[in-house]
């Protein structure tokens, strides 16, 4: 975890008694505040933004070990609101069909109004070691041996439904469970068909990979689903470093104490990313503004068209965040690095990395 010189101070602690941010069932050590995550400003503004719009198509992060990747993804989740689910529903459907409905809710609601809970946004781990079984889910063993019945056991992917989906060391991650992930992305639908069983279920997630590109390169194919890439570094400024130690042990020796006293600024930034999703239908994009990000995607020689089209969602959905009506020059230059640093074509005559080519294009387009 690093540091952010500029980020808010922590108020002081009160008398109050710790209350667990929305999300956080009581009982469990509540995690990190993401407005004390200080540092790796890029990180986080990319974070936020996939969580304004998820369909920008998830987060990868390269860099260093022990600078927060997992800790702000957890952070972010925990910083969301309660959605709602259909009450009882394994995949944790939205009740108004938002993103689709099982065959089971599918069931229910032919026979009248589905029942509303609320639920954390969930995150879920895929360790580099899990079966296909244990991702796409597979036959429950237990009830078919006592009863004698086929049912389907969900896996990693029911229950990341409408969450995080979180890998890291994605660029370990073995070809064939690459393959499904890039399978299920494009659908947004997990099917099963095994042991007799045929099963489809929802599944849209936002995709977050962590990995160290000195340990293997990621597949292509994988790396052009992410809509945003970033990069994170071991901070080299004594006082952060100082300042990430004090915050780390504070929150070990008392999560609960040290979450309520951040309580205030998260309180801050979920308003601001509730406000964000609501306002994000009704930012305008300018034609002049699709114009320079074409401009910009044809200076960097990128494949295709889904550098434009993730860059100006993800222009519109930080001009959201902020509470802009529409996406002018800065949201766009802002949100270029982490849109197009992972699409760039490889250039043996030039030794810059993706990150220097890509701020050298945005001066040729805007100027300094």
């Amino acid at each position: 975890m690093t540091i952010d010189a500029l980020a808010p101070v922590a108020p002081k602690r009160t008398a109050k008694a710790p209350v667990p941010p929305p999300g956080i069932p009581t009982g469990r050590r509540a995690p990190f505040p993401f407005a004390a995550i200080v540092g790796q400003e890029e990180m986080r503004q990319a974070l936020l933004v996939a969580a304004v719009d998820p369909g920008i198509g998830g987060v990868m992060v390269f860099g260093d070990r022990g600078t927060g990747k997992s800790t702000a993804v957890r952070a972010l989740a925990a910083l969301l609101p309660q959605m709602p689910v259909v009450a009882g529903c394994r995949y944790g459907c939205a009740p108004d069909g938002t993103g689709g409905l099982c065959a089971e809710c599918r069931d229910r609601a032919a026979a009248g109004p589905l029942p509303v809970a609320a639920a954390p946004v969930p995150v879920v781990d895929l360790p580099l070691g899990a079966t296909e079984d244990r991702v796409v889910g597979a036959l429950d063993l237990e009830r078919a041996l006592s009863k004698g019945e086929k049912a389907f056991e969900p896996g990693l992917l029911a229950k990341a439904h409408r969450g995080f989906l979180y890998i890291d060391e994605v660029n370990l991650l073995e070809d064939h469970l690459v393959d499904l992930l890039l399978d299920v992305a494009a659908s947004g639908e997990n099917v099963v068909e095994r042991e007799g069983l045929s099963i489809r279920h929802p599944a849209r997630f936002v995709l977050v990979g962590s990995g160290n590109p000195e340990e293997g390169e990621l597949r292509p194919q994988l790396l052009d689903r992410f809509g945003l890439s970033v990069d994170v570094r071991t901070p080299t400024d004594l006082a952060q470093r100082v300042e990430v130690v004090k915050r780390r042990d504070a929150y070990e020796r008392d999560p609960a104490g040290f979450t309520a006293r951040w309580g205030r600024e998260d309180a801050k930034l979920r308003k601001q990313v509730e406000g964000g999703r609501a306002g994000l239908s009704a930012v305008k994009v300018p034609d002049k503004a699709l114009e320079n990000i074409a401009r910009l995607c044809i200076a960097l020689g990128a494949d295709g068209l889904r550098g434009e089209l993730t860059l100006m969602r993800a222009a519109r959905a930080l001009a959201a965040l902020e509470g802009g009506a529409k996406v002018d020059n800065g949201h766009i230059r802002r949100m270029a690095p982490a849109a197009l640093r992972h699409r760039l074509r490889r250039n043996p005559l030039d030794e810059a990395g993706s990150g220097v080519r890509v701020e050298r294009a945005l001066e040729e387009v805007f100027g300094k």
